[in-house]
């Protein structure tokens, strides 16, 4: 399961990760958001051990989705070593997502 998480520096986050992160932007009004978050759970059962999952509320964390310019959401954006290196904007069915994911992890 997607994890809601608090946390003091997202720079930590996604640099102390020791698998790749898939950090989900979305917002608790955004219906697409709430589509995505069960496709997630089906993710996070098929990639657990290569993949880490993580929520992000965008009206939280603002400056967040400033700085990784998300202007759509969802947005899923998948940090490895701490980079961004894959973006995805919408929802994406799981079987779909995981095809993307692969070749990441």
């Amino acid at each position: 399961m997607a994890t809601k998480k608090q946390f003091g520096s997202f720079q930590d986050l996604i640099s102390q990760s020791e698998v790749p992160l898939l950090v989900d932007f979305y917002a608790p009004w955004c219906g697409p958001c709430q589509l995505m978050a069960t496709i997630l759970e089906q993710v996070n059962a098929k990639l657990k051990p290569q993949l880490r999952i993580v929520k992000i509320n965008t009206e939280n964390y603002p400056e967040l989705a400033s700085r990784y310019r998300v202007t759509a959401l969802p947005t899923l954006v998948l940090f490895k070593q701490g980079k961004p290196v894959e973006r995805i904007e919408g929802v994406m069915q799981a079987q779909q997502l995981i095809q993307r994911l692969q070749p990441q992890l």
